[in-house]
């Protein structure tokens, strides 16, 4: 099939509800052409150092989304966010019931939040300028 959407590589969705939004591959084990992705649905807010810890807290917050995308519908990227437990997290079963689905969106709500937090990856935490 298609050799470049490789797992872990970043895309930018391009129609839908969250088109323009960045994602991160999480696995294309679908027999069709459609891959799961985890995307920044609400990205962080600018934090400045006169800032309290309170308030950079509550600004440093990620919403994600999940969601099966076809391939048609997503461009890749040359940037790669390799997280080990975001491909045990999306899987074919994360879709069966709304209850996993969302036990899913919180791993990878504190997944994302870990790695902004760090410092890592900014450019995938940046909303798109367009």
């Amino acid at each position: 099939m298609v050799k470049f959407l490789k797992s872990g590589k970043v895309a930018v969705i391009l129609n839908g509800r969250h088109a323009g939004k960045k994602a991160v591959i999480g696995s294309k084990e679908r027999g069709y052409g459609h891959a799961i992705v985890a995307g920044v649905e609400r990205y962080p807010l600018k934090i400045t150092k006169n800032m309290g810890k309170k308030r950079v807290a509550k600004r440093s917050k990620v919403k994600p989304f999940i969601k099966v995308v076809n391939y048609n519908h997503l461009m890749p990227t040359r940037y790669g966010l390799e997280l080990e437990t975001l491909k045990s997290v999306l899987t074919v079963d994360s879709f069966k019931e709304p209850s996993q689905r969302e036990e899913a969106k919180k791993a990878i709500k504190k997944l994302f939040e870990e790695r902004y937090n760090s410092g890592k990856n900014k450019w995938f935490f940046t909303k798109l300028r367009f």
